[in-house]
């Protein structure tokens, strides 16, 4: 069943769908490990970045960060019982004093001192992110799940095979973009 909840919430999101859930208008649909492996290699994470993981949900990306890397970062989520789940996750991974979460509007944010921006959001979202982006010190990486920026050249699209998959979490592809800040190709 958690499966065929999951089929219905991404597909919804990739047909740019707005279903409410729990009183929200964006649900909480996880990225498989490997994707959340993927996207912060692509972002070539390092041990001086700040992540900003927008939509953080479970807080998985940014623990990874954190493990693997010993990165530092902020989860934003509207959804205060993800960030207390999050949260706890954290402490249990020994990783609380590198990522703190925060219950809060993703849009409204400040993210001014980020060096990497996460996002697997709808599109109407990552489109309005588009002027705080911008805005972000050149060099600075930002990495979307599934749903791009219009007007945006992306300096790298990347597709994900569930056949690369060897935990069987990916049940279908996932395509990932990165736009490195203060390149001739993040602004159209």
């Amino acid at each position: 069943m958690k499966h065929l909840v999951n089929r219905v919430f991404v597909t919804a999101m990739v047909l740019g769908l707005c279903i409410p859930a729990w009183g929200q208008d964006i649900p909480f649909v996880p990225s498989p490990m490997i994707v959340v492996d993927r996207m912060l290699e692509l972002a070539e994470v390092k041990t001086d970045d700040i992540i900003y993981d927008l939509g953080s949900g479970d807080g998985r990306i940014l623990i990874q960060a954190a493990k693997k890397y010993g990165a530092r970062g902020v989860g934003i989520d509207m959804n205060p019982k993800l960030v207390a789940d999050a949260t706890r996750k954290a402490a249990e991974e020994n990783v609380s004093h590198l990522v703190q979460f925060r219950a809060a509007d993703g849009l409204t944010v400040d993210i001014s001192d980020a060096t990497v921006v996460t996002l697997y959001m709808f599109k109407w979202f990552n489109n309005q992110m588009r002027p705080k982006l911008q805005q972000l010190q050149p060099g600075s990486r930002v990495v979307a799940h599934d749903f791009d920026i219009d007007e945006w050249v992306p300096n790298k699209v990347e597709n994900v095979d569930p056949k690369s998959d060897s935990s069987g979490e990916l049940t279908h592809a996932r395509t990932l973009y990165l736009w490195k800040v203060g390149t001739p190709a993040q602004i159209p």
